[in-house]
């Protein structure tokens, strides 16, 4: 691997590859390996991704109480360390069209380059679970305590409750227990009824039988040390005056309030889009996910020719299934441009779609056994719904009311999604009241759009772009 300084980015590459976890780093070297000349944009420092974040770099003393699922990242990562290609850490991208025209940011100078093919692999990003007063210090999400673990070695120090439901939430407690870490509960959000509609599945989950052999391993973990746990929670809030203080909540028809200063919200993950939406690419609604996916054909090419998505920006499927993807993708771009034949591209990804389709197996099961309570995902009136801007759901409410027709108009009306987050923590929220509001589906409402900057670029950085 090529590790490149700031003055020498090139102007023009054969493939940009964005994004240095599973995907991204399996697209890449797949590539690279077959003759491609790769360049790789990452805005991390270390590549792996989420999931894999300072695998071979950990602070911690001991890796192994993370599981072998992170561990297993360890060879991938320095696999990928030895790929022929370059690599730019540190790097946001901050522009991407339908003409493979790239903007990028690194060390305060902005790039403009161009691309024959351009494989995002962004991955996913948690889905917002607005509840009263998750602005309060003390709120963060699951995925933002699983990064301090994993980056800093930092854990709660004086006990945490954990909230929501999906595999992340039941892993990180697990972690947690682990490291020893203090879990004042758990309140798990699934409403009743999920594991009845997700056994129709379960024959076909078997064929990735380890994952859920892992999963009630977790359960029975967390059983054994006797972690408060509360099924079927309701009506969740967040209290305190400038700092976290308790959560209030129902379960089993009483109402609870448990004391803490840290609560850990998580309802499953949802892929991250904006790049593929700035561009134009097609987007879907997933109904079993309950999210917008990029439109994709069978080797990850989106409606838009030469730009692809590999891993969870298709559909979320987990980290060793976007690995997989992202070899596929690797495969059918050295394909594209001259490297690989048809017959031989074929026979190399007929193992890696085998391997593929058994790890997805699960995914079904999953989907309707974690499928989110709509009070999950649409909020009471006095809830935050854009923290950037300071929005609430009231005033979404009240703006529909008007005639407002659509998320996108919102913006105007509140600029709701026009902070620094670009409605990456804030458009789903208001896809989702307008379809209540409306009785309308999420495909009717439509979603919300993407424009430039996709990072944060001053003016004079813009005006300087090499």
């Amino acid at each position: 691997m090529r590790c490149r300084g700031i003055g020498i980015v090139k102007q023009t590459c054969q493939l940009v590859v964005i994004g240095a976890g599973p995907a991204g780093m399996a697209a890449a070297q797949t590539a690279a390996e077959h003759g491609v000349d790769v360049t790789l944009f990452d805005d991390q420092a270390q590549p792996g991704g989420q999931i894999y974040r300072n695998v071979d770099t950990s602070p911690l003393a001991d890796t192994s109480l993370l599981g072998k699922d992170y561990v297993f990242g360890q060879p991938l990562v320095q696999a990928f360390r030895h790929a022929e290609l370059d690599y730019y850490a540190c790097t946001s991208v901050w522009y991407l069209d339908k003409a493979r025209e790239i903007g990028i940011l690194k060390q305060g100078v902005s790039h403009k380059i161009s691309a024959q093919r351009v494989i995002v692999a962004s991955g996913a990003q948690e889905r917002p679970m607005p509840v009263p007063n998750w602005q309060l210090p003390g709120v963060m999400t699951a995925g933002a305590g699983q990064i301090l673990l994993k980056s800093a070695a930092m854990v709660p120090d004086n006990g945490v409750v954990l909230a929501g439901n999906g595999p992340l939430m039941l892993l990180l407690a697990w972690q947690y227990l682990r490291a020893g870490v203090n879990i004042h509960a758990i309140l798990d959000t699934t409403p009743k009824g999920n594991l009845f509609r997700a056994l129709r599945y379960l024959p076909r989950a078997l064929a990735a039988g380890n994952d859920l052999w892992k999963g009630l391993r977790m359960m029975l973990s967390i059983a054994t040390a006797r972690v408060p746990y509360y099924h079927c929670v309701s009506e969740l809030r967040a209290e305190g005056d400038n700092q976290l203080q308790a959560v209030s909540f129902s379960a089993a028809g009483r109402h609870h309030r448990i004391d803490t200063d840290l609560l850990l919200l998580h309802q499953g993950v949802i892929p991250g889009l904006h790049s593929l939406q700035e561009a134009g690419c097609k987007i879907d609604w997933n109904e079993a996910q309950q999210c917008w996916q990029t439109k994709v054909d069978a080797w990850g090419e989106t409606s838009l020719s030469g730009i692809f998505v590999a891993g969870d920006g298709a559909a979320i499927g987990g980290a060793v299934a976007a690995s997989l993807s992202g070899q596929l993708t690797g495969l059918q771009v050295a394909h594209q441009l001259g490297f690989l034949d048809a017959g031989r591209r074929d026979h190399l990804a007929r193992p890696i779609i085998k391997a593929r389709d058994r790890q997805l197996a699960i995914r079904p099961f999953l989907d309707a056994l974690y499928r989110v309570a709509d009070a999950g995902m649409i909020p009471p009136d006095d809830t935050v719904v854009c923290r950037c801007e300071e929005v609430s759901a009231r005033e979404i409410r009240d703006v529909i009311a008007l005639g407002c027709i659509g998320p996108n108009q919102a913006k105007a009306f509140t600029r709701c999604g026009m902070g620094l987050c670009q409605g990456r923590f804030c458009a789903a929220t208001v896809e989702q009241i307008f379809a209540q509001q409306r009785g309308e589906s999420m495909a009717d409402v439509g979603h919300t759009s993407a424009r430039p900057p996709l990072k944060p670029i001053t003016l004079g950085q813009l005006a300087e772009t090499i």
